[in-house]
């Protein structure tokens, strides 16, 4: 299950692109706390305690318990937007959950056992990941951290289809309409001659 994260902030007082423009030169993000049927509020937070949290590496499937005028708020990460040239956080969305509610989040994948797969080890095959992350339904308290998939026995040719996967219980596809493909191993690419050449001439030049 997903760490449970904690974030301090105060209320937004004055809403706005001049306001929000004020706050961010102060290092604050504006944000907004929205859903489970009240009105949303508008919130901001400090920016590096933000980015303490986004360097988790698991914030946006992670339950977040935000302070905000001593008391404190159950949420779970909807989006975060940054600067196009600066790359900081501008603004935040949170969305206010119970303590069980159902919700829609995006789980990373990691594979395993890569030296236990012939089509890889043998084969020297590639691994073609086209699902980095899973949509997947399930309680907010039990939001797992990542899904885990072994490559064990797998060959060339082979294809990973999400029927393939043991999810944890309570979890389930957000996609049900189909059996998606997560991943494939694909036979190691043979350079063309032209490839050869072309980068024989580079050689040539660089040299």
């Amino acid at each position: 299950m997903s760490d449970q994260l904690e974030l301090a902030a105060e209320t937004r007082e004055q809403v706005g692109k001049g306001a929000s423009r004020l706050l961010r030169r102060e290092g604050r993000v504006p944000a907004v706390i929205y859903g489970n049927k009240q009105d949303p509020q508008s919130i901001h937070v400090e920016e590096k305690a933000l980015m303490r949290l986004l360097m988790t590496g698991h914030f946006m499937n992670s339950v977040v318990l935000i302070e905000v005028d001593g008391q404190q708020v159950r949420t779970l990460p909807k989006d975060v937007a940054f600067d196009a040239v600066t790359e900081r956080p501008v603004h935040a969305d949170f969305l206010r959950i119970g303590a069980h509610t159902t919700v829609h989040v995006s789980v990373p994948v990691v594979f395993t056992d890569e030296d236990a797969a012939p089509g890889i080890k043998t084969g020297k095959g590639v691994l073609n990941i086209i699902q980095h992350e899973l949509e997947l339904v399930c309680d907010s308290a039990e939001i797992p951290d990542d899904i885990t998939i072994s490559l064990a026995g797998r060959e060339i040719g082979d294809s990973i289809h999400i029927s393939n996967v043991t999810l944890p219980k309570g979890v389930t596809p957000a996609i049900t309409d189909r059996d998606f493909t997560i991943a494939t191993i694909v036979p190691p690419t043979v350079p063309t001659a032209t490839e050869e050449a072309e980068d024989a001439a580079a050689a040539d030049t660089a040299a």
